[in-house]
């Protein structure tokens, strides 16, 4: 049913739920696992200074690959490509699996809502909603009952 399936990650031990449920499925349907990180450019576009940016830059594409380490290593046996790219997090995670032939992607969720989404916005929200894909969530932090962060 699935030959190529697409996680997104940013390397955070809620992420790694997400990392081994869509590494699960790809052992069951014999498929590929796809980990992304995006480097969301958007959040330093108008910083002054080439030098800044630049060092910004590095320090978050290295953590790219310190997420993408732990996902590859977290898949297991599962073939994994390792990508990653720089722009929107949710239209990079769309275009990645247009691009890629990508026939599943499986993120995370918060489960926000109310005004936190409102103020916060939703990465998946916003693949759910441009996904040419199915778009599978898994819910990580908070309390399933009653949809607060246990964290905070």
């Amino acid at each position: 049913m699935y030959e190529r399936i697409l996680v997104p990650t940013d390397g955070s031990p809620e992420a790694d739920a997400v990392v081994d449920h869509a590494a699960g499925l790809a052992a069951v349907h014999d498929a590929d696992l796809h980990a992304v990180y995006v480097v969301n450019t958007a959040g330093y576009a108008g910083l002054p200074g080439d030098g800044a940016v630049g060092g910004l830059s590095a320090m978050m594409n290295e953590q790219g690959e310190t997420a993408l380490d732990r996902a590859a290593e977290r898949a297991g046996d599962s073939p994994t490509e390792r990508v990653l790219v720089e722009g929107s997090p949710s239209a990079e995670i769309v275009d990645y699996a247009d691009e890629a032939g990508c026939d599943l992607i499986v993120m995370g969720t918060h489960g926000r809502g109310g005004i936190d989404r409102l103020l916060l916005g939703s990465v998946a929200e916003r693949v759910v909603r441009t996904s040419p894909v199915p778009v599978l969530t898994v819910r990580v932090g908070g309390n399933p009952d009653n949809g607060t962060d246990e964290s905070a």
